[in-house]
């Protein structure tokens, strides 16, 4: 089959005319990157607490720990969207007035990025207790011996060396989350995928609207990379990775 890319769609008008059709794909490329940075960053708070109670004397912190993330983890993502947008609004009366009376596009962003971001930070919560425990139980215990409680002992010594072993695998977290942001087309956010089948609905070029879509899925999850592949190297500590766990 021989088939004849029209890559001009993009430069072609939508149907209300005014706009052409790279510039809805832009639009969606914009709620794209503002559903990933504001789950990111719901996923590393979240994440970050959560996975340091795992790691406290505490039995009740622990199990909260420990429930969060069975919770988050074994619940399909899809699923997860669809709780956020059509079910917990209907527990929630406040919430569920505020989602009636909004822009629809504000209520499909918030519960995008919270159902993202709570999903994300059960993993991000897994790493950051492996990478704690992997830390020497000396680094634990001379905080101690100085004189700092366990709040600063956790924010001086131990988070700080954790975050530095755990920055690739949060890297590929950081990419899994921007892809997973496609799935808010399912609630109707206007995202890039969203775009993508759009523009190939309006005009049959669906080839050439999810190849753009791809690209552009690609350019920016390696950009993610290589901006976390530089944190890495800068706050790389040597021999701090070989000798966890001694």
């Amino acid at each position: 089959m021989n088939y004849h890319w029209n890559w001009g769609v993009f430069f072609q008008e939508t149907p209300e005319g005014g706009t052409f059709y790279w510039e809805i794909l832009l639009s969606g490329l914009g709620w794209t990157l503002a559903v990933s940075v504001v789950a990111w960053l719901i996923a590393m708070i979240a994440g970050s607490v959560i996975g340091t109670m795992r790691t406290t004397p505490s039995h009740w912190l622990t199990a909260i720990g420990h429930c969060w993330v069975e919770l988050f983890r074994n619940i399909p993502l899809l699923v997860q969207m669809f709780l956020w947008y059509f079910v917990i609004p209907e527990f929630v009366p406040p919430l569920k007035r505020w989602m009636v009376s909004t822009e629809p596009v504000y209520a499909q962003f918030i519960s995008a990025v919270l159902c993202l971001g709570l999903f994300t930070s059960a993993r991000i919560a897994e790493q950051v207790r492996a990478g704690i425990q992997s830390l020497p139980r000396g680094q634990h215990l001379a905080g101690m011996a100085l004189g700092l409680t366990p709040l600063q002992t956790y924010r001086h010594i131990l988070l700080p060396e954790a975050f530095r072993i755990i920055i690739p695998p949060l890297t590929s977290e950081t990419m899994n989350l921007i892809k997973n942001s496609s799935i808010a087309l399912t609630i109707g956010l206007a995202e890039l995928t969203f775009r993508a089948r759009e523009l190939g609905e309006y005009t049959f070029s669906f080839f050439e609207a999810f190849t753009a879509a791809t690209l552009v899925y690609i350019i920016i999850a390696m950009s993610a990379n290589r901006v976390m592949a530089r944190v890495e190297r800068g706050v790389a500590v040597p021999g701090l990775i070989a000798m966890g766990g001694k």
